[in-house]
């Protein structure tokens, strides 16, 4: 005779300390956008108005972000723009991701559209890969080349936030950072929701014949 049991998983983890969440940023863009003076903004409360960047530089920052300790890995990929084999491998890394232009060049903003087709050709496995559109130098409104409505018509376009930056007065550098780890935030806690599902409705009991 077959007798069947069915078997559950009953025990229960232990409580481990955890170390804070990790968001990986990507700061992309042309040369001279921006990108590395608002980086120095967010994690120094600094501006290098001549900083030359020559090389990708990496930062690690703690922060709350709505009550919860987080920690903000940032790339910066200035000086690298130009080779595509070393871009891909930091796109591949990354989570979320800034895509600066300057208000004052408008090619700056048309080749954002180039650096979104690349990102997401190398996360094509991505369905919705977190990102805002940042127009900097916003202290130089005198000198703009791209209109608000021009850049927010293409973030809608594209589905994202756009937000206007300033480097040197500080505005809303903090907002972009924050409001772009949020996306990376919400898309792992779906990532996980999705994920325990699907593990749910694959886990049955396990049969286990006993022959008496």
């Amino acid at each position: 005779m077959c007798v069947c049991v069915c078997e559950r998983d009953t025990k229960k983890n232990p409580v481990m300390a955890t170390s804070p969440t990790l968001h990986k940023v990507i700061m992309v863009g042309k040369a001279a956008v921006g990108k590395s003076a608002l980086t120095l903004q967010f994690m120094y409360d600094e501006f290098e108005e001549d900083y030359e960047p020559s090389k990708v530089s990496s930062y690690s920052k703690k922060v709350v972000l709505d009550g919860e300790e987080v920690q903000a890995n940032i790339l910066d990929t200035a000086g690298q723009e130009d080779y595509a084999a070393i871009r891909d491998n930091y796109y591949r890394s990354g989570e979320g991701f800034l895509l600066v232009f300057s208000i004052t060049e408008h090619e700056s903003f048309t080749a954002t559209m180039e650096f979104r087709e690349h990102i997401l050709r190398v996360k094509m496995e991505e369905d919705k890969i977190p990102l805002l559109l940042v127009g900097n130098k916003s202290d130089l409104e005198e000198r703009r080349q791209v209109s608000v409505d021009e850049a927010r018509g293409k973030a809608e376009e594209w589905g994202v936030q756009y937000v206007e930056t300033s480097a040197k007065t500080r505005a809303n550098v903090d907002k972009v950072f924050f409001d772009l780890m949020r996306e990376v935030q919400g898309k792992k806690i779906s990532e996980n929701k999705d994920k325990n599902r699907n593990e749910n409705n694959k886990m049955s009991c396990k049969e286990r014949c006993c022959f008496l």
